[in-house]
């Protein structure tokens, strides 16, 4: 039986977890049982030590294999589609990821991804941390969400971004388009947030339970008119990074994005609606979030670096249009 090895380096944020916890998390392709299965079959090794122990407790810099059975469906299948490169040097890439474009290969989705498009274009340059279905991968962010990634080309600089991530020293801006205003026009939320029972494709914030989440944002600009109903500008900056995070704290302000179908706001109906306004809400496909603003410590040169990404077309023609209502 043929053995695929996996590496994974823990981080801050994982030190006093259980083992079985810590893989659930990084293996996410994986169930809670499966993950059993692998470390009573001493397929697990921390430090080069190998363990049984469900609970054993992760430590800071812990590195631990996982050995796991290779299959012909782990296999990475190059794509020839492009992708925007803003920059790219010796040790990362940072990318602009276009709506509708999944981060790396999983259920339904094993061709065509960033990662899929990365593996025909570099090839053998991308880290190998983690999952070995996202070689270079540090941070993603969803299908319908456009805007800026980094990518690590080697283990180092993906081990040094990846502090960077859970330190939540990286700096992440997203704009976007809201139902209603938000109030106060200037604030931070902060919940902890957790996968949804009822619909485990969902989370929820709660003020309790899940892992902490933390979103600063201000409202750029109001848009008020009699036959368009009133929409919010706003520029969200993530003190953390949770899954779908801002989509979650906005339903937890009893709003939601334009275009977000999965946490879209309760009872949204309207008496008159400007017709030109109805065909731009009906051409989305998905929420109109974009990540404008990537900041970060080049792994190398320890430089900080800043990224800006320019609007896509669709988020730009109903501001375009939102702004001739104005005037």
């Amino acid at each position: 039986m043929k053995y695929k090895t996996i590496k994974i380096l823990s981080e801050y944020s994982d030190i006093g977890k259980r083992l079985d916890i810590f893989l659930s998390e990084k293996l996410q392709k994986f169930t809670r049982s499966q993950i059993k299965k692998i470390i009573n079959q001493n397929l697990v090794m921390i430090n080069n030590n190998s363990t049984k122990s469900q609970s054993k407790k992760i430590k800071k810099n812990d590195l631990i294999y996982i050995s796991l059975e290779k299959s012909i469906n782990d296999k990475l299948l190059p794509s020839k589609k492009k992708v925007e490169i803003v920059h790219e040097d010796k040790d990362i890439i940072v990318i602009n990821k276009p709506q509708g474009m999944v981060v790396h290969p999983g259920a339904g989705n094993k061709k065509d991804t960033l990662v899929n498009i990365l593996i025909g274009s570099h090839k053998k340059k991308l880290s190998k941390i983690g999952d070995p279905t996202r070689p270079g991968i540090v941070h993603r962010i969803d299908k319908e969400t456009s805007g800026l990634l980094v990518v690590a080309k080697n283990n180092l600089a993906h081990a040094f971004l990846g502090k960077q991530f859970s330190n939540h020293s990286i700096r992440r801006k997203y704009l976007a388009l809201v139902w209603g205003v938000l109030r106060p026009l200037k604030g931070k939320i902060e919940t902890f947030i957790t996968r949804s029972k009822k619909n485990r494709q969902l989370m929820i914030a709660d003020e309790f339970k899940g892992k902490k989440a933390i979103t600063k944002y201000h409202t750029v600009k109001v848009y008020s008119k009699i036959d368009v109903p009133k929409l919010s500008l706003i520029e969200f900056e993530l003190e953390t990074g949770r899954t779908h995070q801002i989509r979650v704290h906005m339903k937890y302000k009893g709003t939601s994005i334009l275009g977000d179908n999965k946490y879209k706001k309760k009872n949204l109906k309207f008496k008159k609606l400007n017709k030109k306004f109805e065909i731009l809400l009906n051409s989305l496909k998905g929420q109109v979030l974009h990540a404008s603003t990537l900041g970060f410590i080049h792994p190398k040169n320890s430089k900080i670096m800043e990224f800006k990404s320019d609007l896509p077309a669709k988020f730009k023609k109903l501001l375009f249009f939102l702004d001739k209502l104005d005037n």
